[in-house]
């Protein structure tokens, strides 16, 4: 089974401009992103995808795999273009700001596929605070007994009505694996109403009764969206020089 990981670069974020081309303790972030996830053994490859010449002249001159692409609006249309060029069976989405990624995280969202013939799409998700479970970019994910996503939202869910306390609230770690053939289908349906509401495409999969599995994780990460979320992406790596480049 030939398992590609993909990480989609756009260069024009607008809260933080050009960020995965920020520096991490003398290294672009992407680097930081390609690297970590080139130590899990289940990634046959990994590779960048993006529209911006500049981080393809990044990519070359650190000397990491990238792929040039048209624009798109999201990373799933980007993984869909790869997909276009390539043979994978399995292609994982690598948020491009997410310097925190681990192997671990990565065998975690693969194992399923190994496991089952059935799996479509997995995630994962990690235990939040009542108080993170508040700010709306935590992404929260609510999930059936089988493991399976109910609902992904940027409110705070499932609501506590008699404010027992006794409710556990997930975030929503977006990284992603696809079958091939689901992927496909996911690039061909259209925009559901619950995906423009709450802005996550992953709503356009429920929509549509696409299952998507999730997998609980201890090891959360920082995305990196602002200056705040940079520098403490660059304290955790001060913290741990191990985990340097």
């Amino acid at each position: 089974m030939k398992v590609l990981g993909v990480i989609p670069a756009r260069l024009h974020s607008t809260r933080l401009p050009k960020k995965v081309l920020r520096e991490i303790i003398g290294h672009p972030m992407i680097e930081y992103v390609y690297q970590r996830a080139k130590k899990c053994d289940l990634l046959t490859d990994v590779l960048i995808a993006t529209d911006s010449k500049e981080v393809m002249a990044t990519c070359k001159k650190v000397g990491i795999n990238a792929i040039m692409t048209g624009e798109h609006s999201c990373g799933s249309d980007r993984l869909y273009e790869v997909l276009t060029k390539t043979d994978a069976d399995i292609y994982v989405n690598i948020q491009g700001d997410e310097p925190m990624v681990s192997p671990d995280q990565l065998r975690l969202l693969l194992c399923p596929f190994m496991e089952s013939k059935q799996t479509m799409v997995t995630t994962l998700c990690t235990p939040i605070s009542d108080e993170d479970a508040q700010d709306p970019s935590n992404v929260k994910v609510v999930i059936d007994k089988n493991g399976n996503a109910l609902y992904f939202s940027r409110w705070s869910i499932p609501y506590d009505r008699d404010g027992k306390g006794a409710v556990q609230r997930f975030k929503h770690i977006g990284l992603y694996g696809y079958r091939r053939d689901t992927l496909e289908r996911f690039h061909h349906l259209p925009t559901s109403p619950l995906e423009e509401a709450e802005k996550l495409e992953q709503l356009r999969l429920l929509s549509n009764g696409i299952p998507i599995h999730v997998i609980e994780t201890t090891v959360d990460t920082i995305g990196v969206d602002t200056e705040e979320d940079l520098k403490q992406v660059e304290a955790y790596f001060f913290s741990h020089p191990e985990e340097q480049l």
